[in-house]
């Protein structure tokens, strides 16, 4: 059997250094993007496969990462995870994903095991930090979190983000570009940041066209199909309900038009309705649902590039990357009937 190959095989076909070649295998944005893609090149053609028990040894590093959301059965998530997995995989790194369902319990497990050397960083998309533990003091800005599209300003972690509320501002323009003026909004769970940012583009919308929001118009969701259902018979409960309806994530505007279904309204004849994430399961819906695309597979690459930076001893002071958005228009949204 021959030798296994090792980095100094590499950097001698590279004609680079060791370190260099390490540097490039750990996805350091201190390497050229033409060195670091000719020694991925050549580690392949070499067959080269990282010694990770020796190097786990070595540097004492678990060479995993958690990626912590929400609920694990949110396709939103699978697109990426994908893109995390990709860039982690090219840096040796393996990814665990995490699931809270809002379980301050779940939260604290998965900060445990960052701290106890179990996953060497963490990508968390949930909005919020684990509760101090009663006679606790926890320095979260010291731990290698790259925080995804879910917004935490008080730990000083860096951020990949969208601008949340343009992109909720764009998507109720779009209603009222149609001609509706009775426009309600099925927000996520408030007071958390991301869901404030998408209410708030509803209303500066709804404020630039001189549109009043009647008492009621808005209510409170917390991104589960179940609680579109819910809201939608709050908002028909109504003396006068809305012709439109801005849900902030595509499963409430699942569960909105369900309910509206079984209230006997047609949509978009009766009700127009706009979703946010643009899951793939949108296109194939029934109506194809108006939303918000946001670049998943992006958001993935780039969260885990920066954690990736941070693992490599860069100094990150903090920074927010802001990715684009668009409103995808499809069948779920008609002008009102007069």
């Amino acid at each position: 059997m021959s030798e296994r190959p090792k980095i100094k095989d590499i950097a001698e076909r590279a004609g680079v250094s060791v370190a260099t070649v390490s540097r490039a295998l750990s996805g350091s944005s201190l390497v050229t993007d033409e060195t670091r893609k000719r020694i991925h090149e050549l580690a392949r053609e070499l067959n080269y496969r990282p010694n990770v028990s020796a190097r786990n040894l070595r540097t004492r590093r678990s060479m995993s990462v958690l990626l912590v959301v929400r609920d694990v059965g949110n396709p939103f998530y699978l697109d990426i995870l994908k893109g995390v997995e990709a860039t982690a995989r090219e840096a040796g790194y393996a990814v665990l994903m995490g699931n809270t369902e809002n379980d301050p319990d779940r939260e604290v497990e998965y900060f445990n095991m960052l701290r106890d050397g179990h996953a060497d960083g963490m990508i968390l998309m949930t909005g919020k930090l684990p509760a101090q533990q009663p006679g606790e003091s926890v320095d979260f800005s010291s731990l290698p979190v790259v925080v995804a599209l879910e917004m935490i300003e008080t730990a000083g972690f860096p951020h990949v983000q969208i601008d949340n509320i343009a992109a909720a501002r764009h998507a109720v323009e779009h209603l009222i570009a149609l001609g509706h003026r009775r426009i309600a909004h099925i927000a996520g769970p408030l007071p958390e940041l991301m869901a404030t940012h998408r209410r708030d583009g509803y209303r500066a919308a709804m404020d630039a066209a001189g549109l009043s929001i009647p008492d009621g118009y808005e209510v409170r969701g917390d991104y589960l199909l179940e609680t579109g259902e819910t809201c939608v018979a709050q908002l028909f409960a109504l003396s006068e309900p809305p012709t439109a309806i801005f849900a902030a994530n595509d499963e409430m505007a699942y569960g909105a038009i369900h309910a509206l279904r079984r209230l006997g309204h047609d949509v978009p004849g009766d009700v127009s309705v706009v979703g946010f994430d643009d899951l793939y399961l949108s296109k194939a819906f029934y109506p194809p649902l108006t939303t918000v695309s946001q670049p998943r597979a992006d958001i993935g690459r780039t969260a885990m590039s920066l954690l990736l930076n941070i693992l490599s001893g860069e100094d990150i002071a903090a920074p927010t990357v802001v990715l684009p958005t668009a409103l995808s228009v499809r069948g779920s949204t008609a002008p009102p009937r007069r």
